[in-house]
């Protein structure tokens, strides 16, 4: 299915007037405010392109970066070039290959071999396999303070540890920003959480934002901006803040954010980019909605147990529980600072005969840096198993833990399931406490290992971008042939919103669904990611084996959740896949802010109950109907879902911009746009 033709020039009409947009710099209601400004607030308003920053409200912004990984970069491009813009328009835009890089089939190196191919065409740089993890290897070669980015992948706010303003995305909102165009999001809260004190003695960022989510839960971060600040700050390195600013994703924040300051400034100057810096901080009577103090100096070291990144406990109460796995890595913690910890720990000492461990670097540079030092030496002396400088096991790419088998893991997410191990125990920990556990067998506090290792960043990183291949010249680029493997399918057929829809309820699910319910992740699916028709058949399977065939059966479906639906991963395969499986709506208590989005491209009605106690007149089977949908959300009218079943009418909210509403209306984002060129 060809969806590019004719777009080129309507996209460049509509880029023009954003740019235009930008120049202007109008409707911002503060401007003639003496309030002061948040960090967060002065890049948003330095790139805003439509809207005004009134908490709530729907605002456009210029996107300087982009980033892409290769489990949803494959079907960012095919959008990509559905646009029909020839050549990027942002500063930087880098695809990453860190995901789906175990390759038992043909499906992930075709994948790579698009995305190279056609990277190199459109003016995107492409970062190899075995370089590292997206988010690892953009703080240390590409990020920038004060700068905007949005990522194909939820764990981009990585990025606010060196005071970007860096947002997880749909990968067809990516596409959008790549091709010129805005990226839109409502105006966020600002939270303020005010650090004091200094971490004590093997206690670690890691347990910081432990702390955070204990404090706020899983959803207590949506529609808000995180920025940390306080004396506090000033004791953490820019891996320790990058830490904390990745796992607020979990928060289900639009982002988090550190101050831009001379640590982030030695940093970017060790790794040969201090012309890039900016000093960032907020203003002394900016105002926040929230503010949280924490004392660094009170943490303990704590573990998030099982299956939630909030369910936080103590190292100590959890107790001397017996342990099968340690994994250590993710883009949450596997830096330099992280893994010579790490190495300190195990030096001169044997692993427990009854845990497994596994290590992966998070970039090739820390790789390196590790093997030249000696580090590495330690670590594979101890018995550690070291795997490539990908995301590997965070996403259940290998290293499944035994049946109900207690794996500790640094990384960001222990949802049920993820790790390949349906009953597997997933907890999250520290890097210090991951070491320690792993020689001892059980759960182990690090701070009984007596003086804390010091360990410092080196005031020269050692800098190799050999495997980072830039794009050809503009003017050659007629020459690069996109290469497509046969893996790869069409983008899903969609269609208009329908006067009236008539369906089943097709699912019904409880609270915080994560998008790995939605569309598991995992070495056997994740190949499929650019192959919706495939992975659809996937989909919802966690919950229920009988959903993919149910609902292609049904041709048209509804499905019905609770609160906080569709939590965690950006991937918009969360949407796609119900869309080609005929799903029209989804009708839940909440959503997570990066799904919604996702529905709303994917042109999935987006409705949530106005009486949260209705969920319970909805059942699996239930015949419903939305009358006049259309001519209803055109006129900013109620709708009302008719339980047909059980003779029910539902009063239900649709929250809509007038933008998403059209969007909604036309049957998604690609046709809005083509509607619109």
């Amino acid at each position: 299915m060809d969806l590019g033709g004719g777009l080129y020039s309507a996209w460049s009409v509509v880029v023009l007037l954003f740019e235009s947009t930008y120049l202007i710099k109008k409707n911002m209601n503060r401007e003639e405010s003496t309030m002061g400004y948040t960090i967060a607030q002065k890049i948003i308003k330095e790139h805003l392109l439509s809207g005004d920053m009134t908490v709530g409200s729907d605002i456009g912004l210029k996107i300087d970066q982009t980033l892409t990984q290769d489990a949803t970069g494959t079907m960012a491009y095919l959008e990509f070039e559905a646009i029909g813009i020839p050549r990027v328009k942002t500063e930087k835009s880098v695809a990453y290959i860190d995901h789906n890089t175990l390759q038992t089939g043909f499906e992930n190196a075709d994948d790579h071999r698009f995305i190279q191919t056609v990277a190199k065409k459109h003016g995107i740089y492409f970062s190899r396999p075995g370089n590292g993890i997206c988010h690892q290897v953009h703080l240390e070669r590409f990020g920038a303070p004060g700068k905007t980015l949005i990522g194909s992948d939820s764990h981009t706010p990585t990025g606010g540890g060196i005071g970007m303003l860096a947002m997880g995305a749909g990968g067809l909102d990516v596409a959008v920003a790549m091709g010129g165009g805005a990226y839109y999001i409502t105006m966020p809260k600002m939270v303020k959480v005010n650090l004091t004190g200094k971490l004590g003695a093997w206690v670690s960022a890691k347990d910081v934002i432990l702390e955070v989510l204990r404090i706020m839960s899983v959803k207590g971060g949506v529609g808000k901006i995180i920025e940390y600040a306080g004396e506090g700050v000033k004791t953490l390195s820019v891996p320790e803040r990058a830490t904390i600013t990745n796992m607020g994703a979990e928060l289900g924040a639009t982002t988090s954010i550190f101050p831009s300051d001379e640590i982030t400034r030695e940093f970017l100057k060790a790794q040969g980019r201090e012309d890039v810096w900016v000093e960032l901080k907020s203003d002394d009577d900016a105002v926040y909605d929230e503010v949280i103090d924490i004392d660094l100096s009170k943490l303990a070291p704590m573990a998030a147990c099982p299956h939630s990144p909030d369910n936080v406990k103590t190292i100590e109460e959890i107790g001397a529980k017996k342990i099968d796995q340690v994994c250590i890595g993710s883009c949450t913690n596997s830096s330099y600072l992280d893994l010579m910890r790490v190495a300190a720990i195990l030096k001169g000492k044997t692993v427990c005969p009854t845990v497994s461990l596994s290590i992966a670097p998070g970039s090739k540079q820390v790789y390196n840096m590790l093997a030249l030092n000696g580090a590495l030496g330690d670590l594979i002396a101890a018995g550690a198993r070291i795997l490539e400088c990908a995301c590997g096991p965070c996403i259940g790419m290998g290293q499944s833990p035994n049946s109900a088998g207690i794996s500790l893991r640094t990384f960001n997410r222990n949802f049920e399931g993820r790790s390949g191990t349906k009953d597997g125990q997933i907890y999250l920990v520290s890097p210090e406490t991951a070491a320690a556990s792993a020689l001892t067998g059980v759960f182990t506090d690090p701070r009984t290992l007596g003086d804390a290792v010091e360990i410092k960043l080196p005031e020269e990183f050692l800098i190799n971008d050999n495997m980072v291949v830039a794009p050809i010249e503009e003017s050659k680029m007629d020459t690069v042939e996109v290469l497509r493997g046969p893996n790869i399918k069409p983008f899903p057929q969609t269609s208009p919103l329908e006067e009236t829809i008539e369906a089943s309820c097709a699912l019904k699910v409880g609270d915080n669904i994560t998008t790995d319910h939605i569309m598991p992740a995992g070495a056997k699916i994740l190949p499929l990611r650019s192959n919706i028709p495939a992975i659809s058949q996937h989909c919802f399977t966690v919950c229920d084996t009988e959903f993919p065939q149910r609902a292609l059966a049904l041709g048209k479906s509804i499905i019905v959740g609770g609160a906080n639906y569709g939590q965690g991963s950006s991937r918009e395969h969360a949407a796609l896949a119900p869309l080609y499986l005929g799903v029209k709506a989804v009708l839940v208590k909440s959503f997570a802010r990066i799904h919604k989005s996702n529905l709303i491209n994917a042109g999935i009605l987006p409705l949530t109950f106005s009486n949260a106690d209705d969920y319970e007149k909805i059942a699996q089977g239930d015949e419903l109907v939305i009358a006049d949908v259309k001519s209803k959300l055109l006129n900013g009218e109620k709708l009302v879902v008719t339980n047909v079943t059980k003779g029910i009418d539902i009063e239900v909210e649709c929250e809509l911009t007038d933008r998403t509403r059209a969007i909604i209306i036309a049957g998604g984002l690609l046709d809005y746009t083509r509607e619109n060129s």
